[in-house]
């Protein structure tokens, strides 16, 4: 039922028209000037208000089109060179989360577009990548072991894949593997899970120009790091629209969760993906030399419910070492380039 206020104010609108349809057929009538019906009915505005003008929302001017580039809002991290590679230097800074309170090491590379006038107006695919190991002080993305920068910038040049911003975040903060804070807020324990899902994004938005919206963030990792991207993407497909797990495992197994079960399965990949909650592209892959790990992962796949969608990716011959996974990364880059949006602007 309307509220009687809008009815009545209806009714006097409908009754205002008939009125002025009425005056103007008796004008016709008494052919008053020659003016027809139709004449009377167009002297009255919009609305049938003689001598209205158009409202702001009847113009002809068309609404502005949506953005798609985020500017940098600041403030500007320190940033500090750590390595030079063939495709553009790695710089690294400490990250204190606002949110998390969870204070680590973030390497940062930005791709040779990023700085290319041509690109100036541009806003940027963001790929955070998640090491293998403790990755407590280090990632292994970040040193010429996985050289997936200077990988990215052939494909790109190639029009294979994307240029992507590449964040490359620590996991944890000791190396004692019975501390591992495996990329969740473990009660108790530093807000790990909270650090990459909120502070690390906002640390990005605040200093580079990046796509709207979560289409053009993803996030992919190796061994831990599978478990993690896979965990974090399917926990936040607000913040993420595609993962690449390399060879991942799906329960979260760190002696921290002692106690904490329901805690640990709200963070445990294998529930997630079963849950059906969320809306991303999943790329999981396993070294074919491993028969343990090829029935894991496909096990796990199999489990990947609607609306996310998973593919399945069996490296021919492949076992569970860095060598292998650098054989892996022109796979993920160009399976990524099909899946998130590349560099935007607002033209």
């Amino acid at each position: 039922m309307q509220p009687l206020l809008l009815r009545t104010t209806r009714t006097r609108a409908v009754l205002a028209g008939a009125a002025a349809l009425a005056l103007a057929s008796s004008l016709a009538a008494c052919g008053s000037g020659g003016r027809t019906a139709g004449d009377a009915k167009a002297a009255l505005g919009p609305g049938g208000s003689a001598g209205a003008t158009p409202s702001a929302a009847q113009s002809s001017t068309p609404p502005p089109k949506p953005r798609k580039v985020l500017q940098p809002t600041g403030p500007a991290a320190n940033l500090t060179k750590v390595r030079d590679t063939a495709a553009g230097p790695i710089m690294m800074t400490t990250l204190t989360g606002a949110k998390s309170g969870v204070s680590g090491k973030v390497w940062v590379w930005l791709p040779p577009q990023y700085n290319d006038p041509k690109y100036k107006d541009h806003g940027f695919p963001v790929l955070t990548l998640y090491a293998g190991g403790q990755s407590a002080g280090y990632n292994t993305w970040t040193d010429n072991q996985l050289p997936i920068q200077e990988i990215d910038t052939q494909l790109a040049a190639a029009g294979k894949t994307h240029p992507f911003i590449m964040i490359m975040p620590v996991q944890n903060l000791e190396s004692n593997e019975a501390k591992a804070l495996e990329c969740s807020d473990i009660p108790g324990q530093p807000k790990m899970g909270t650090w990459m899902a909120e502070d690390i994004p906002d640390f990005v938005r605040a200093n580079f120009r990046t796509v709207k919206g979560r289409d053009g963030w993803a996030v992919a990792g190796a061994s831990t790091g599978a478990f993690c991207s896979a965990k974090l993407a399917l926990q936040h497909p607000d913040v993420f629209k595609a993962a690449v797990p390399i060879d991942g495992y799906w329960n979260p197994d760190s002696p921290l969760w002692k106690g904490h079960e329901q805690e640990r399965v709200a963070n445990s990949p294998d529930a997630l993906a079963a849950a059906g909650k969320a809306d991303v592209r999943i790329l999981a892959t396993a070294g074919g030399a491993n028969a343990y790990e090829t029935k894991l992962v496909k096990a796990w796949v199999a489990k990947v419910a609607a609306p996310a969608t998973v593919e399945y990716y069996e490296q021919p011959g492949g076992k569970h070492l860095t060598s292998d996974f650098k054989k892996m990364i022109p796979t993920v880059l160009e399976w990524l380039g099909k899946n998130v949006t590349g560099p935007q602007n607002d033209d």
